[in-house]
């Protein structure tokens, strides 16, 4: 442990809740009003954004519809770093990088990810509502473009899985995956150049606990992560509700707190704590999976995103939760070993995701399209 690790504060969870009941009774009112109080209906308004897809004869509410199943997408820190352009028969992914991730995602690796994943809910959208696509990729723009012509509409599980996909970030029971459903799910057509790993050895899984904990531990030990992660957490029901993105702690299996308690507990915890805690998350897991490019640019990551998001939605189709665990990517020393640990060749780890059975986790809310036309 390094000397800059031995000198945070300690909070263990004993004392975390040592500090909930010394916190007063102004706070916890005030707690409990926000949590029972009737203008906050969190249930509501993620059933706003995440109801089924309305198909219309109205060109125009069609697009509208697509681009809200576009923004149901897996992203990091479910920051939403997408805006959308509305054409004649055309849609435009654009990057928000006022929502980068500048100190996890320098690069804006995951933000190009994150774009891929939101293309690929909207191309099968799009199938099912009878649109044919053609898709231009983001070598000379800085877009993603989307053409749209009618077509005969083609409804799928992967379609039906979009609005129930999720993030599952607790424990799963341990039990393996069916082999029939593995197997479908192994079998999943691809991206030229992205390729799939599966992990499920119980071995090779320890080799993925050891570079996990590896990264848990570089990146908590470092304030400037733990500011950018704090800053997009979400401690209370008001909070999640006033900006409709982020990270509700209810959705990560933690309890409302107000603010100020919640940033004392993240940055006051040893880092081998909370990287204890994703250890055994992964152990509880019967397998994992690594998402591999075999080139380093925007449209090798759109296309990551599309491969995730479509193995995403395949697992939920079969009822398999799974959860991103990318630390071990998205430290770089530590990815270079993790990718020849793994023996992945010249294959470049994009993403880490674990998989198995779990109970559905509360649902991560999204902006209005409103807010996310250009």
């Amino acid at each position: 442990m390094t000397d800059k690790q031995s000198s945070r504060k300690t909070l263990s969870r004993r004392g975390f809740l040592k500090l909930v009941v010394g916190a007063g009774v102004i706070s916890v009112g005030g707690y409990v009003l926000f949590e029972y109080a009737p203008w906050l209906n969190y249930d509501q308004q993620v059933n706003s954004t995440q109801r089924s897809l309305e198909k219309s004869s109205t060109v125009s509410i069609q697009m509208r519809e697509l681009v809200r199943y576009a923004t149901l997408a897996a992203n990091g820190h479910n920051t939403q770093p997408w805006k959308f352009a509305l054409q004649e028969n055309a849609i435009e992914i654009h990057p928000d990088y006022a929502r980068g991730l500048a100190v996890v995602d320098p690069s804006d690796r995951e933000l190009w990810i994150s774009l891929g994943c939101a293309l690929e809910n909207l191309l099968v959208a799009a199938r099912a509502v009878g649109y044919a696509s053609e898709v231009i990729y983001p070598d000379a723009a800085d877009f993603i473009r989307i053409r749209l012509t009618a077509d005969t509409p083609q409804g799928s599980p992967l379609f039906d899985a979009i609005p129930l996909r999720q993030n599952t970030r607790s424990d799963y029971d341990g039990q393996l995956v069916k082999s029939a459903d593995l197997d479908q799910v192994q079998a999943l057509p691809l991206e030229p150049g992205i390729a799939l790993h599966f992990v499920t050895n119980p071995a090779n899984l320890e080799t993925v606990v050891e570079y996990l904990n590896q990264a848990n531990l570089s990146q908590y030990a470092d304030k400037v992560f733990l500011d950018e992660l704090i800053h997009w957490l979400r401690f209370t029901k008001k909070e999640a509700l006033a900006s409709l993105d982020g990270l509700f702690t209810r959705c990560t299996g933690n309890p409302e707190v107000p603010r100020w308690l919640g940033q004392l507990f993240v940055a006051g915890t040893q880092p081998q704590q909370l990287a204890d805690a994703d250890a055994r998350k992964l152990r509880s897991s019967p397998g994992a999976v690594v998402v591999t490019s075999q080139s380093e640019d925007k449209t090798a990551w759109v296309r990551t995103g599309q491969v995730y998001e479509r193995l995403a939605l395949q697992l939920t189709a079969l009822n398999i939760k799974s959860a991103f665990l990318n630390q071990p990517i998205e430290v770089a020393d530590v990815r270079r070993q993790f990718q020849s640990a793994l023996g992945l060749g010249n294959a470049l780890p994009q993403l880490l995701l674990r998989f198995g059975y779990a109970d559905p986790m509360p649902r991560s809310l999204r902006r209005p399209i409103e807010q996310v036309l250009v």
